[in-house]
C-alpha cells in the first residue's frame, strides 16, 4: 500500500474515532469533525514522514520490540569466495568489500562495492527470524569493463545475520547464478553512505 493511501486511511480512522466518541458521549452524530480531515492528513503525513526518516533511528526507539534494526551506513568487510580457480586448483584470496545500506523505517536497499565490480539489490528485506534480525536481498552484479570477460554480469542472493545492540556485525553467505558461492563478514561501519569503492575505502583509511 502506498504511503499516501496509508496516510489517508490513518486520518480517516482517527476522525471516525472522534465522531463515534462524540456520538456515544452526546447521543448525537456530529459531522463537524470532517472539516478537519485535510488537517489530519497533513498531521499524519508529517508524523509518518518523521518516523520513517528519523524517529525510528533514535537509540531509545531502537530498544522497542518490532522497530527495525538500524543498519544504515557503509560497512567494511571481507568476501571469501568458495570458487576454485581451475588453472591453479586453489581458492581465491579473501577480498575487502564495502556494503552500503540505504534504510528508512519501511524500506531498505543495498549496494556492494569491490575493486572489480558493484552490485545493487533489486529486492531487499530486513526480517526477524527466531528472534534475530536477518538482512536478505537479491542483487545484480555488474563488473568493471576490464573484468567483464573473467567475471561477467550475474544475479545472486545474499543472507546476512545481524549481531549486536546496536548492530556491530553482519555475517552470512551469498549464492550466484554462476554456481558460485561464498562468505561475507562485516565488522566496521561508517555513518555516511559511499557512492563508490574508493570513497568507501577512504572512510576506513587513517
Amino acid at each position: 500500500m502506498k504511503r499516501a493511501v496509508i496516510i489517508r486511511v490513518v486520518a480517516a480512522v482517527v476522525l471516525a474515532v472522534f465522531v463515534a466518541g462524540a456520538w456515544l458521549t452526546n447521543g448525537r452524530l456530529d459531522l463537524g469533525w470532517v472539516r478537519f480531515f485535510s488537517t489530519a492528513v497533513l498531521a499524519a503525513t508529517l508524523l509518518l514522514g518523521a518516523w520513517d526518516l528519523w524517529l525510528w533511528r533514535l537509540p531509545v526507539v531502537q530498544r522497542i520490540p518490532g522497530v527495525p534494526r538500524r543498519l544504515r551506513g557503509t560497512w567494511q568487510g571481507t568476501l571469501t569466495s568458495f570458487w576454485i580457480d581451475p588453472a591453479t586448483g586453489t581458492l581465491l584470496p579473501p577480498r575487502t568489500v564495502y556494503l552500503i545500506v540505504h534504510q528508512t523505517a519501511t524500506l531498505i536497499s543495498v549496494k556492494l562495492y569491490t575493486d572489480q565490480s558493484r552490485s545493487s539489490s533489486s529486492i531487499a528485506d530486513l526480517s526477524v527470524v527466531h528472534g534475530s534480525s536477518v538482512l536478505s536481498y537479491v542483487y545484480l552484479s555488474r563488473p568493471h569493463l576490464e573484468y567483464a570477460k573473467e567475471s561477467p554480469m550475474h544475479h545472486g542472493t545474499t543472507v546476512l545475520d545481524v549481531s549486536g545492540h546496536p548492530p556491530s556485525r553482519l555475517t552470512g553467505r551469498y549464492w550466484t547464478d554462476r554456481d558460485s558461492k561464498g562468505q561475507l563478514v562485516f565488522e566496521r561501519r561508517h555513518h555516511e553512505l559511499a557512492d563508490d569503492y574508493d570513497e568507501a575505502k577512504g572512510y576506513f583509511t587513517p
